[in-house]
């Protein structure tokens, strides 16, 4: 089993100061106005805005070197369900059965003084995702695996269609597939009166149309809505895995998810409490 145990030289810099330098801070300022009310007008608009480049080559480089030494912690996870991220069955109009398959490394696995977790954790990170989504307040997730996490794609892996169950969704670009792995997003389709007939046609492949691809080069941070816009991730192919690291944030605080997902997730559930 490769050697998982951190090693990194001593580091007298602050977790802040880490964060900040990991940021592309010559090209988003982040207490710059112009770039949050841009970023707040795409999400109005479309529901999503990709910020390129946001993460320095070389903090991009140093996140991946951390994913790979922990790989050997990720837990893999294969569900089947519906588009709406519920059991495939029932009287729901898109009763379709959809898998998943794909790696996740939690929040607890990353070193506290590493450059993700000092990026998730920075304040002034923090408000410039509020101020992008538009929000008067906004709360780091209480949940000790999900709060941060790492989801690892490899050859045949795959993200089917769905929508999320949360109003938004944070996320930073940290390698990309050899072939494969591209962002399809289908926006603005879900609470629509016609809704029913776009999803369908979607997940049939009849609806090119309105299907884009959001470009998710390593560094880019995306901010998304994907209650109303179903997304999904195509199939790996190649040698070399996709890494995408998913930053939780919610308007309330303490917000934590449930056992039956950090089973299915993370498989395992915080110490002293039982499956």
């Amino acid at each position: 089993m490769p050697d998982t145990t951190r090693h990194s030289a001593p580091d007298s810099s602050t977790p802040r100061q880490r964060a900040l330098a990991a940021v592309n801070l010559a090209r988003y300022r982040l207490n710059d106005e112009s770039i949050t009310s841009r970023a707040f007008a795409e999400m109005r608009t479309n529901g999503v805005c990709v910020l390129p480049g946001f993460i320095t080559n070389e903090a991009v480089a140093d996140i991946v070197r951390e994913v790979e030494a922990l790989t050997p912690l990720a837990h893999r996870s294969a569900p089947r369900r519906n588009p709406y991220l519920t059991a495939a069955n029932g009287a729901n109009t898109h009763a379709v059965e959809l898998h998943d398959s794909l790696e996740v490394l939690a929040y607890d696995h990353f070193d506290p003084e590493g450059t993700l977790r000092s990026l998730y954790e920075c304040d002034d990170v923090l408000h410039f995702v509020r101020r992008c989504l538009g929000l008067d307040v906004l709360h780091r997730y209480a949940d000790p695996f999900g709060a941060l996490n790492v989801s690892i794609m490899r050859d045949g892996d795959v993200l089917d269609w769905h929508f999320d169950m949360t109003d938004f969704v944070v996320s930073i670009a940290l390698q990309s597939a050899e072939s494969g792995g591209d962002f399809e997003n289908a926006a603005n389709i879900r609470g629509n009166d016609n809704d029913d007939q776009v999803v369908a046609a979607v997940l049939r492949g009849d609806a090119q149309e309105r299907v884009r691809i959001e470009p998710m080069t390593p560094g880019t941070l995306m901010l998304f809505n994907g209650r109303r816009s179903m997304h999904r991730v195509t199939p790996i192919k190649g040698m070399t895995p996709r890494f995408v690291a998913l930053l939780a944030y919610d308007t309330k605080p303490g917000t934590d998810s449930t056992d039956a997902l950090k089973l299915s997730r993370y498989g395992r559930l915080p110490s002293g409490r039982l499956a």
